[in-house]
């Protein structure tokens, strides 16, 4: 089945491109999805439409998340945390909750966009990368340090 990308689908095309599938992956997750169109001949005529459209439209985008990211490069985030013997952390930092933090601080940022492979389960800096398009990547320092003893 061949289909028109509507948007980005990782590992598979940008937005516009006319791509071959599998027809269940076509017919069960991206037209129902609204993230692909058929490629008849009649949509072909749209896409080229939708080309120029999409051209303007992701350079908007670009623009907005390097002004976005600028400002992400310098927001530090601190996370205190039950610490055992030898520094051993109790629980961990996930994305969500560093999501949730820069929600508090007025930056509304998907988690999925958090590029941490793993949540973070030890003391110290740690630089997180936030994917905010596909060519612009801003870094988020986070510090994990032992909460007091005496609060």
């Amino acid at each position: 089945m061949e289909v028109i990308l509507k948007e980005d689908v990782n590992k598979l095309g940008h937005r516009g491109d006319v791509v071959k599938v599998a027809d269940g992956y076509g017919r069960n997750y991206l037209l129902p999805g609204k993230l692909a169109i058929e490629a008849t001949v009649a949509n072909k005529a749209v896409i080229e439409q939708m080309k120029g459209s999409a051209i303007r439209k992701s350079a908007k985008e670009k623009t907005e998340a390097q002004n976005l990211a600028t400002q992400l490069d310098a927001v530090e985030l601190v996370f205190e945390r039950k610490v055992g013997e030898n520094e051993h952390l109790f629980g961990s930092v996930t994305a969500a909750e560093i999501a949730h933090q820069l929600e508090q601080k007025g930056f509304t940022i998907d988690r999925r966009k958090l590029q941490l492979e793993e949540p973070l389960r030890q003391l110290g800096e740690f630089h997180v990368p936030v994917k905010l398009h596909r060519e612009v990547t801003a870094h988020i320092k986070v510090t994990v340090k032992a909460e007091d003893e005496a609060a």
